[in-house]
């Protein structure tokens, strides 16, 4: 046993994933958040038709379920909304903001669910209860006050279809444009980076092409953390004989053995199935260069094969048909030395052109990713790369072939279907106009890395947040964190204690929401609401659960309170009528969007959900050139920046105990580390240079060189299987080493899959 203390464990786990681990893990969190006794029958609901969507992770919800349709971190989920705990008025008169910024993230989730609409009280630096009348008033006094363009309209991606529809309108409506979202911090890359080379922003495939690929190629994702049930369809796939193609830093445990759970044979046995064929550990940033490297093979093989007078290897007829400037890349990759990619990628020759022959001899392959592509300054080229590879052999738009993007939050690509975008082009301004009889702002609004930089600098005059926990997501926060504090006015729309909460503007609100597995009882009955997952399918959701609390109000009617009490009256906008009936925002949507939601509340409960439609998948192109682009990359590594002599790639990364900013616990079980999120991982190699060893404690210092000497103290190291000259450490809390402008080109998301940092003994 490697112990530090009797509470800090950092020993290898042997295991897989999934197996008793995972329920056991189960079994600990239900009994420590004294969850309902109706979290057993809410479990047989999650993720079933006519059930609620897990308020976790998107990942699709099948036609014909599983008995247990959950994951241990969706169970985990649901018990952390169903706990026990309560956050009462009495709650906050015996702790001040300032003592609760000392709590740990954790530790103020874990206090559990707000009950009370509250105000913050400056002089005793304390929340206080207030009524909702009266929180609604002042709120839409003081944005009265305000220039809506100074106001930020965020929205965290748990948010429904129905409640972001609201959101969007209602800023709208305000004259506010910022309508930042989860998206910009994790997969706008891919909204902009997929438009650009094949016409549309999200995922081609169905969950059913996992049934019928021939190979899936894996970039930059972790399935046993961020979506466990993917292991499901990952073991059918590999039990069948699918060849799984890895590239990921990290040896992650769901991509290397799965036990599924479910199986009694293997729960008995413990035994479990092997899921990655070959497993290439690239560089952090190196992803640019490992696709080089495979495109190259697969033109120099084509290019024999046709100088031999053989079958073709590369689809030439989809490449005339259906693409452009693919002249210019192939002469690209003809180009670029097997040098340069060894060096950019950390991958051998032979370990890429032995992946290349798999991907040669399958006739349909699934390329699946996440933000281990999406969260580099160059993480559009990295995109584009994605989809040069793909081109080759025409594996977009046929059966059991295409794009898996592998989205986090459980509707944040829905919520950018019904207009939560700062881009005006992305929004049915005519549409809107048309239908409620206002003129919408047609200038572009503040993404997250905007909307930051406008706390910082102080010219944000509002922030109003639907759910989640900003100011510990984004990037730079030892300067956010006072900036957020100067705020005229922040709103905070949630049903636990976090961060965000603790960091009060001037006239500050926290407004407590029934949550999702909750009964949402309105005027004509209960009420049920939808999302759409990463498979761009659209399902119902209902609550059954007894409320945390009675004095909670749904999502909807917060938002209707807040625009009542803030716009002028509009005829054709009935917001109370709308709280009453979710089916009439339905309505709405249909209307606003009749392409994508014909008929939208008689498809809402069709098993498996109803299809939105992306036209890439039938080969419909909507790029500039109506065809889908080869593009040459700008640069062989995605990090953009200089390797430097004392300079790490830093990779954040998420425990098995977390979601999002959300932390369960500190068992991070697949990497062996208990007890503690206070660590660095880090190459025996690179320990061995700096003179380090394991649980010595050291300092990761930034080294972006604009957010100024910004450090994170007292890191236990802990020896890991990770590429030379790369770390890695948890999200959120070394977000305080990456300044704001260390995003993406383009995208704009915050480039937090590699941050150049210094390592420094601890003093």
């Amino acid at each position: 046993m490697r112990k530090t203390t009797d509470d800090i464990d950092t020993s290898p786990y042997t295991g897989p994933a999934g197996g008793w681990g995972s329920m056991k893990s189960l079994a600990e969190i239900t009994l420590r958040e004294k969850s309902r006794p109706e979290i057993a029958r809410e479990l047989t609901r999650q993720n079933k038709p006519g059930g609620f969507m897990c308020v976790s992770c998107a990942w699709g919800k099948p036609a014909h379920p599983h008995i247990a349709e959950f994951c241990e971190n969706g169970a985990k989920a649901t018990a952390w909304e169903l706990t026990g705990y309560r956050v009462t008025p009495e709650f906050f008169a015996q702790h001040t903001l300032t003592e609760l910024r000392g709590w740990k993230d954790f530790d103020l989730e874990q206090a559990g669910r707000l009950t009370h609409p509250m105000k913050y009280d400056a002089p005793t630096d304390k929340y206080v209860a207030v009524s909702w009348a009266e929180a609604f008033a002042d709120i839409g006094a003081q944005l009265k006050g305000f220039d809506p363009t100074k106001v930020v309209f965020y929205a965290s991606g748990r948010a429904s279809l129905e409640t972001s529809y609201m959101w969007s309108l209602m800023a709208r409506m305000y004259g506010s444009q910022n309508l930042p979202d989860s998206s910009n911090m994790c997969h706008e890359t891919t909204s902009v980076g997929l438009k650009q080379a094949i016409g549309s922003p999200v995922g081609t495939i169905h969950l059913s092409d996992y049934d019928t690929c021939d190979a899936i190629f894996y970039f930059g994702q972790n399935p046993g953390v961020n979506s466990p049930r993917f292991l499901h369809p990952l073991r059918a796939c590999a039990k069948r004989g699918v060849q799984i193609v890895v590239f990921n830093p990290l040896k992650e445990r769901g991509l290397e053995r799965f036990t599924d759970p479910q199986n009694p044979i293997e729960m008995a046995t413990g035994k479990s199935t092997p899921i990655a064929s070959q497993y290439h550990q690239v560089k952090a940033g190196g992803d640019i260069a490992a696709l080089m490297g495979l495109c190259k093979y697969v033109i120099a093989a084509d290019d024999a094969a046709r100088a031999a007078g053989q079958p073709a290897i590369i689809d030439h007829d989809f490449i005339a048909t259906h693409t452009v400037r693919f002249d210019d890349f192939a002469a690209k990759a003809r180009a670029t030395g097997w040098e340069e990619i060894e060096r950019e990628s950390g991958l051998s020759r032979a370990e890429i052109e032995e992946s290349a022959r798999i991907y040669i001899k399958a006739e349909r392959v699934i390329c699946v990713y996440g933000m281990g592509l999406t969260q580099h300054v160059h993480g559009i080229d990295n995109l584009h790369m994605l989809v040069n590879f793909m081109l080759l052999r025409g594996n977009v738009g046929k059966p059991g072939a295409g794009f898996g993007p592998v989205r986090g939050h459980s509707n944040v690509q829905g919520q950018r279907t019904v207009g939560i975008t700062e881009k005006p082009e992305l929004a049915p301004l005519d549409r809107l106009k048309e239908l409620y009889d206002f003129e919408p702002p047609r200038e572009k609004g503040w993404d997250t890395v905007d909307a930051c930089e406008h706390i910082i600098d102080g010219s944000a005059q509002a922030f109003l947040g639907l759910g989640g926990n900003l100011a510990r997501a984004v990037p730079d926060t030892a300067r956010i964190e006072p900036a957020w504090q100067r705020l005229p006015l922040t709103v905070s729309i949630a049903t636990k204690l976090n961060r965000t909460h603790l960091l009060p503007g001037k006239t500050c609100y926290l407004l407590p929401c029934l949550g999702r597995i909750e009964t949402d009882e309105q005027a004509t009955g209960p009420q049920a609401v939808t999302m759409e997952d990463s498979f761009s399918r659209i399902y119902g959701s209902r609550g059954r659960a007894t409320p945390a609390a009675a004095t909670l109000l749904s999502e909807p009617a917060i938002v209707a309170g807040i625009a009542k009490a803030t716009l002028a009256p509009n005829p054709k906008v009935d917001w109370d009528a709308w709280v009453g009936d979710y089916g009439l925002v339905r309505d709405a949507i249909e209307a606003t969007y009749p392409d994508k939601f014909a008929r939208f509340n008689d498809r809402m409960w069709i098993p498996g959900g109803f299809w939105k439609g992306v036209p890439a998948a039938h080969r419909e192109w909507q790029t500039e050139s109506g065809r889908a682009e080869f593009n040459v990359p700008t640069a062989m590594s995605a990090t953009g920046f200089e390797d430097a002599d004392g300079r790490f790639r830093l990779m954040t990364l998420r425990s098995n105990d977390q979601f999002n900013t959300t932390v369960y616990g500190y068992h991070d079980r697949f990497r062996g580390i208990k007890g503690t999120r206070d660590v660095v991982l880090m190459n025996r190699a690179d320990m061995a240079r700096l003179g380090v060893a394991e649980h010595d404690k050291v300092d990761l210092v930034g080294d972006a060189g604009d957010n100024g000497d910004t450090r994170v103290g007292g890191l236990l190291v802990v020896p890991y299987d990770i590429p030379e000259g790369c770390l890695g450490a948890y999200y959120p809390e070394c977000n305080v080493l990456m300044p704001v402008s260390h995003h993406a080109e383009q995208s704009r998301v915050p480039a937090a899959k590699s941050v150049p940092v210094r390592v420094e003994r601890a003093a």
